[in-house]
C-alpha cells in the first residue's frame, strides 16, 4: 500500500484508549467511578473510537480484594459508568491467556455492552489465544490477538504464529512493544509483516507501544506511516511503568477533524494531575531507559522506582548481570 504522509487524513485509523487497563498496572486498578466516568465523557468528546475499561481477569487466580474492579470488568461495574453505551465510543476489555475463564466470564454479546475482547498472548501460547478468540467470535465480539514481547520473538516463530493468526476468526492483530525496546525501524520491519498478513487475510493491525526509551509516540506514528490503522495511547502516557504513547500527543498529530485535543488537555489538567499528587508514580526514568536497552522485562526498573533508587550506573551493571 502507499505510504501514508504527515498530511494524511485516515478514516480507517482507530484510536484506542487504553488508560484504564495499563494505567491500572500502576494502582492495582483503584480508580474510583467519579474518575472512570470523566474519562468515558473525555473520550466521548474527544471522538476516540474505543475505550479499553481493564481485564477480564479469572477471581479463581487474583483475589479481589487485592485490586480494583477494573481488574475484573463485570458487566455491572461497565453499566454504572456507560449505561447501555448508545454512542459511537465503543468498549474494550482484554482477556489474557491463562488467567482468564473465557467460559465463565465472557457473556453473549446480546447481553453486554462490551464490543471487543482483546486477547493477549506471548508467541508460545498463540494457539490458546486462537481458542479464546474463537469462543468470543462465536460469542458475537470483535476481536484482536495482541502479541506479546515481540522483540523477543524469531522471524521463524512470528512468521508461523501470524499464518495461525491469519487463518483464525479474529479480526485484528497487534504490535506490541511490551519492553519498549523497539526503534522505529524495526516497527517498520515488523508493520509490513503484519501487514502483509493482513492482506492476506483480511484483517486490520494494531500497535500498542511503550515508553521506555521515550519512542512510543515515535514507534506509533511510524506505524502508522506504514498503514497500521489501529493505535493504543493513555493519557499522559498513564501505564505500566514508563507508559504508552500520550493520547494527547497522538491526537496532536492525527489530521483526522472529529479528534478534539483540548478535551484530553482539560481531562489531564483536572484529574491526572490529582493523581500525581496523591503519589500515583507511572512515566519515563532511567531506570526504564536501561530496561528498554537491554530489552528486558521492566519489573526490576520498577523495584528500583518504589525504593526510590538513584543508582542508575549500579542498576545498569547488576541489569547486564555484571555485579
Amino acid at each position: 500500500m502507499a505510504k501514508r504522509t504527515l498530511l494524511s487524513y485516515t478514516p480507517q485509523i482507530k484510536v484506542v484508549d487504553a488508560t484504564l487497563r495499563d494505567g491500572g498496572l500502576v494502582n492495582n486498578f483503584y480508580f474510583d467511578d467519579e474518575f472512570v466516568k470523566k474519562l468515558y465523557q473525555m473520550n466521548l468528546q474527544a471522538g476516540v473510537d474505543y475505550m479499553e475499561f481493564g481485564y477480564k481477569a479469572s477471581k479463581a487466580i487474583f483475589d479481589k480484594s487485592k485490586f480494583g474492579k477494573w481488574k475484573f470488568c463485570d458487566e455491572k461495574d461497565i453499566r454504572d459508568i456507560v449505561g447501555e453505551n448508545k454512542t459511537d465510543l465503543k468498549i474494550a476489555v482484554m482477556a489474557d491467556v491463562g488467567r482468564t475463564d473465557v467460559e465463565k466470564d465472557i457473556i453473549p454479546k446480546k447481553d453486554s455492552v462490551i464490543d471487543l475482547v482483546r486477547v493477549a498472548s506471548y508467541i508460545n501460547t498463540i494457539p490458546a489465544a486462537i481458542d479464546m478468540v474463537e469462543y468470543c467470535a462465536k460469542k458475537g465480539y470483535e476481536t484482536t490477538i495482541n502479541v506479546m514481547a515481540i522483540s523477543h520473538a524469531n522471524d521463524s516463530d512470528l512468521d508461523e504464529a501470524l499464518e495461525l493468526i491469519g487463518n483464525s476468526s479474529v479480526n485484528g492483530v497487534y504490535i506490541v512493544d511490551s519492553y519498549g525496546s523497539l526503534y522505529p525501524e524495526q516497527i517498520r520491519k515488523l508493520s509490513d509483516k503484519y501487514l502483509n498478513m493482513a492482506a492476506k487475510y483480511n484483517k486490520f493491525v494494531g500497535i500498542h507501544a511503550h515508553n521506555n526509551q521515550q519512542l512510543a509516540f515515535a514507534n506509533t506514528i511510524e506505524a502508522v506511516a506504514c498503514g497500521v490503522n489501529y493505535l493504543d495511547a493513555t493519557v499522559n502516557s498513564l501505564g505500566r511503568g514508563a507508559g504508552n504513547c500520550p493520547l494527547e500527543l497522538l491526537l496532536g498529530f492525527l489530521k483526522n477533524p472529529k479528534y478534539k485535543l483540548h478535551t484530553v488537555l482539560k481531562f489531564i489538567e483536572e484529574e491526572i494531575l490529582k493523581l500525581k499528587e496523591q503519589g500515583v508514580v507511572w512515566g519515563y526514568d532511567i531506570p526504564y531507559l536501561i530496561t528498554g536497552v537491554l530489552d528486558r522485562h521492566p519489573s526490576g526498573a520498577i523495584d528500583c522506582i518504589k525504593n526510590n533508587r538513584k543508582d542508575y550506573a549500579n542498576i545498569y551493571l547488576e541489569l547486564m548481570g555484571l555485579e
